[in-house]
């Protein structure tokens, strides 16, 4: 029972993430996907917070600047 609680918390997550992002301008929504991608690799190479960090700020400013 538990488990299936856990899924719905997840579908519930995953949705409301995603109608938050309905309404963005492509400029923002550039700079969300880079923040998203540069934290997720950050993270896998620096194995840190610090890293987590700086990846996704880099990844929000290069992603700022697809046009």
């Amino acid at each position: 029972m538990k488990s299936k609680m856990k899924i719905l918390a997840v579908i519930a997550a995953v949705a409301a993430s995603l109608s938050a992002c309905a309404d963005m301008t492509p400029a923002q929504r550039h700079t969300a996907e880079g923040a998203v991608v540069g934290g997720i690799a950050g993270n896998l190479m620096g194995k840190d917070t610090g890293a987590t960090l700086g990846g996704a700020a880099l990844g929000g400013v290069i992603g700022s600047q697809i046009k």
